[in-house]
């Protein structure tokens, strides 16, 4: 474990100073992300300047559950957007045969390999939004470390699904299009599920679980209810998720063969 953090710190550290060469592009990533959120704020606030709830949620508390969700997708922004790569580029081109030339894990690698600045925008975010909105949640000591211990669990849903679909380029060659169909379904997850029909509720839940990203735990921690499915059932659907998604990920490099000619 010491010797994963320490080759971690090393790769932060390298992709950091690549980065600061373009300090212009890393202030105008970060812009173009508070730019997005802030739209999508806007958006929100269009709709409740029409209808006072969304089927009993209010303004405050759908900004909550937006906020909450923006924390773990910019964790795995930040640490694992490298993933992405795998699916659009590094299997097609050949790329991906470095990784299984060093003696470092080759998911491990790939995972650390980039450190993605710009999404310190969705993480500011989603802390002011959390912030503006504490008021909607009656905190208690026991709830906030509830709070603490289910991002990673959130956070790993994110990477996980990223990682499956990614590792589809070992025998398509390229799953870039695959991973992005799958992320689409994350817009989904900032808005009660019950005002979707019960083919999307499904797969938003259980297929593609992006609402335990962000509903269902927010849910519990401003209500007070549920607390066996909406944070246990986030814990069984992440652990369970890894492991699938790891095991394709092994598969498909058993199945590797890198570009040709």
């Amino acid at each position: 474990m010491k010797r994963v953090f320490r080759l971690e710190k090393i790769f932060i550290a390298q992709y950091l100073k690549q980065t600061m060469e373009y300090k212009a592009d890393f202030f105008v990533g970060v812009f173009g992300v508070l730019l997005n959120q802030g739209l999508n704020l806007v958006f929100l606030k269009i709709i409740f300047s029409q209808i006072p709830k969304l089927d009993g949620w209010s303004l405050q508390q759908i900004i909550f559950i937006y906020g909450f969700a923006l924390i773990p997708k910019g964790l795995d922004h930040l640490f694992f957007d490298n993933l992405w790569a795998v699916g659009q580029r590094l299997v097609r081109k050949g790329e991906f045969d470095k990784y299984l030339t060093r003696p470092v894990n080759p998911l491990f690698h790939v995972l650390v390999e980039t450190f993605q600045v710009d999404a310190f925008g969705e993480l500011l975010v989603g802390v002011i939004l959390l912030v503006m909105t504490t008021g909607t949640v009656h905190w208690t000591w026991v709830k906030l470390l509830l709070f603490i211990l289910s991002i990673p669990f959130v956070t790993s849903i994110y990477t996980s699904l990223k990682i499956g679909t990614s590792a589809m380029a070992f025998w398509m060659k390229k799953s870039g299009a695959i991973s992005y169909l799958f992320y689409m379904f994350n817009d989904f997850a900032r808005y009660p599920v019950s005002i979707f029909n019960n083919v999307v509720r499904w797969i938003i839940s259980f297929i593609i679980p992006f609402a335990f990203t962000a509903f269902y735990p927010a849910s519990y921690f401003l209500t007070d209810k549920n607390i066996v499915f909406n944070l246990g059932g986030l814990v069984v659907i992440s652990i369970v998720l890894l492991f699938i998604s790891i095991s394709i990920w092994n598969k498909g490099i058993s199945a590797y063969e890198s570009a040709g000619s």
